[in-house]
């Protein structure tokens, strides 16, 4: 069965090309038509021997990926909404701002992980994404852009990137390679939930790339009430692997922080957040909740709400900053995002 080229590694692509009896810098002239030219068809490499090309034809395929919508915001962000092959369908985002364009990647079909305030759970996991399908997103939002540039990626779309831990990965070592899409390292953001074995494992893999946590609440009762990932890796768990991360990395990780009106707002949630937070090499982002569903039992904390909570961490010499909300009006914000088809 013939394989997607897009799921190869480098390494792959190397080892495949000398088996071959071709020389190594096939495999550099392979990536570059791929992933910067972004050619659909092995024939169309005219820089390679034709009996090799049609060897590729014979042993790999080139995916592509099929948008069935895009919405554009008041705010300029744009929402894909993008056909698999499997009839599946997955939401990748992109945010336009006066110094970067950003693009919100998926990882997986649906989540497992329930979290009561995201959209991207309500239907379950279904499963992990590809590399192919990865890289696929920022191919075709990169082509749609035309003389816009992707500055930074965000692993903040459907799923829990480090549930996908491999194809996550080696997706990024494609994304930050000067033969693929040479975009640095530290413009590239994984966000989890609190996957303590994977930030564990990511700690080690010698990059320099952001993380972001999901926190929400610095109580282990409060967090297990909208996020049940914490009962299987409590806060103590998970700050512990954060602290091994900063450690090892020597980067700065960002907590997300949603307010949910009444629910994580007083000065005692603050207090808890600053307690947990001491000595951690960290900054805040606060989110206001965006609602997903009419009637939903969360609601957006109110601006004075917002900005007290804020304005409280930064007295207490917490680095605090708060997010924009970007794209609600077409539902592409935080916790927005979802896998399916909408109806007309």
């Amino acid at each position: 069965m013939i394989k997607d080229f897009k799921d190869l590694t480098f390494e792959q692509i190397v080892e495949y090309v000398k088996s071959l009896g071709q020389p190594s810098y096939r495999a550099n002239q392979l990536m570059q038509w791929i992933y910067q030219k972004q050619i659909t068809d092995f024939i169309k490499i005219i820089n390679i021997p034709l009996d090799f090309r049609m060897k590729l034809n014979e042993d790999f395929f080139l995916s592509d990926i099929c948008l069935k919508k895009r919405q554009i915001s008041k705010d300029k962000t744009q929402k894909f909404l993008f056909g698999l092959k499997d009839q599946n369908s997955i939401e990748t985002v992109f945010i336009p701002e006066e110094k970067r364009n950003t693009v919100c990647v998926s990882s997986q079909v649906g989540c497992k992980y329930g979290c009561k305030f995201c959209a991207s759970g309500k239907s379950g996991f279904i499963r992990n994404l590809s590399q192919g399908e990865i890289l696929n997103q920022l191919l075709f939002v990169r082509q749609h852009l035309g003389k816009k540039r992707i500055t930074n990626i965000v692993f903040m779309g459907c799923g829990e990137p480090l549930d996908n831990y491999d194809n996550v990965l080696n997706s990024i070592r494609i994304i930050t390679s000067p033969l693929g899409f040479a975009i640095g390292q530290r413009k590239i953001t994984i966000s989890t939930a609190g996957v303590v074995d994977g930030i564990k494992k990511l700690s080690r893999e010698g990059l320099q790339i952001e993380l972001s946590v999901s926190l929400h609440s610095a109580d282990d009762s409060k967090r297990s009430q909208i996020m049940p990932i914490n009962k299987k890796y409590p806060l103590s768990n998970l700050i512990a692997s954060i602290k091994e991360f900063i450690a090892i990395t020597k980067r700065k990780v960002t907590f997300e922080y949603l307010l949910l009106s009444g629910f994580n707002t007083s000065i005692s949630d603050a207090d808890s957040l600053i307690k947990l937070l001491k000595g951690v090499l960290c900054k805040i982002n606060l989110i206001a909740y965006n609602d997903i569903y009419a009637n939903n039992e969360f609601s957006s904390p109110k601006k004075l709400e917002l900005l007290f909570f804020k304005d409280y961490l930064k007295k207490n010499k917490i680095e605090v900053t708060i997010r924009k909300a970007r794209g609600q009006d077409i539902c592409a914000a935080c916790g927005q995002l979802r896998s399916y088809v909408p109806s007309k």
